[in-house]
């Protein structure tokens, strides 16, 4: 079977190979030629990888607040330090109150918990550990929250009815202060009250460089009966019933919070309401800057990159000027010698964004090896990479593939 190929591929397949000859003679220049394309690809690739990764690593580590889970705090999400001066003169710490209005009232959502944080003293025998997390918890926390056990269990609505001294501890208080035992049966002190260790979590990690896992859970009523009800660290925790009910549920705990506390239609919310959404969006306000300030150095780079070209190219014309008259003298049309610069700019182009690519890809793992914000290269990045230097190599040779085709075949022969 006879295989045809393509009128337009054979009219490409001359002035590739006259390109590709070229850079292979002249490899330094064209490396040097290439330099600003291969940079503005590498800082595109780069940006783009890290803003991809890191909107991965905040989606799965920062506002991973469990599925569909949004929590009813004192603050909320705070952008500037005015707003904060603001909201600690104006909010009020939620209350346990607070919590049972919620739980007892809500018609949407699937669960309503409380936890309260505040830090502590562990200690076992000599050891001890300060600033601990330590956490009162509802027993229904623990379906919602990203913290599960790994051996052992949770704290249960028994722990927190009879006020059960009880905890469940995360692996650095395992490393540090039972480093060679089995903590499961023993007990910590918090501080200077003795707790029965029932569970130990899943190790999480950290979280821009701070361990996650330096916590300790007791029952909310236990925390309350030591620590005080009225907590400026309580947060009520609340699911939806799926992705569709978490703005509708949102709007019902607002609600039914600004009328306990008196709140007319013109005044301020005097709570926070935190949600994933919330985080990625003022996440993504950050990166929206980011990308922008980015777009003009790549923008420069580019426009460097191709001034170079267009020069290299100029001067190419100006050393092949006898060769295109010969051409033109054997049948070349205008056309022909066009397509040749056109095709050797734009494949030098395009060669310096693959160039870029690797780069920028060698760069990322490097990056994904040292540090705890991963880099994500999309395949849309690389297309568009390629494609854009493409197209810089394409417009910045029009000029001088214009000129080698307009030169006259007997002139251009006489060329010395």
């Amino acid at each position: 079977m006879r295989i045809t190929v393509p009128k337009a591929m054979r009219a490409m397949r001359e002035p590739t190979r006259i390109a590709l000859d070229s850079m292979r003679v002249h490899k330094l220049r064209t490396f040097l030629t290439l330099l600003g394309v291969i940079l503005s690809v590498s800082t595109l690739i780069l940006v783009i990888s890290m803003i991809e990764g890191t909107n991965a690593y905040i989606s799965n580590k920062v506002a991973n607040l469990g599925a569909d889970v949004f929590l009813v705090n004192q603050f909320g999400i705070i952008p500037d330090r005015k707003a904060f001066l603001k909201a600690q003169r104006h909010n009020k710490p939620i209350t346990y109150e607070d919590f049972e209005a919620l739980r007892d009232t809500m018609q949407l959502p699937a669960r309503v918990g409380l936890e309260a944080r505040r830090t502590g003293l562990l200690r076992v025998g000599t050891e001890s550990m300060e600033d601990v997390d330590v956490r009162g918890v509802t027993s229904n926390i623990g379906e919602m929250d990203v913290e599960e056990p790994a051996s052992g269990r949770y704290i249960t609505d028994a722990d927190d009815t009879h006020r059960s001294e009880v905890a469940l501890i995360g692996t650095d208080v395992v490393n540090r202060l039972f480093p060679t035992v089995d903590p499961m049966g023993k007990n910590v002190s918090i501080d200077g009250r003795p707790f029965l260790i029932v569970g130990i979590a899943k190790p999480i990690g950290s979280v821009l460089g701070q361990s996650q896992d330096n916590f300790i859970y007791i029952p909310i009523q236990t925390f309350v009966k030591i620590y005080g009800a009225n907590n400026n660290g309580m947060a009520i925790n609340i699911q939806a019933r799926g992705p569709e009910w978490s703005i509708p549920t949102q709007e019902e705990a607002r609600t039914l919070m600004r009328v306990r506390r008196h709140l007319g239609p013109g005044d301020e919310d005097t709570f926070g309401i935190i949600a994933a959404s919330g985080i990625m969006e003022i996440w993504h306000s950050i990166s929206s800057a980011i990308e922008a300030g980015m777009v003009g150095v790549v923008s420069v780079f580019l426009v460097i990159g191709g001034v170079v070209i267009m020069n290299v190219m100029l001067t190419s014309v100006t050393e092949r000027t006898r060769e295109i008259g010969i051409r033109k003298s054997l049948g070349a049309r205008k056309n022909d010698i066009l397509l040749q610069f056109l095709f050797e700019s734009a494949m030098m182009s395009a060669l310096g964004g693959i160039i870029g690519v690797l780069f920028a890809a060698s760069l990322s793992k490097a990056v994904n090896a040292g540090f705890s914000i991963p880099m994500s290269m999309p395949i849309y990045a690389v297309v568009l990479a390629i494609g854009v230097s493409t197209i810089v190599g394409l417009f910045f040779g029009i000029y001088p593939a214009r000129k080698a085709a307009q030169l006259d075949p007997i002139e251009a022969m006489r060329h010395e």
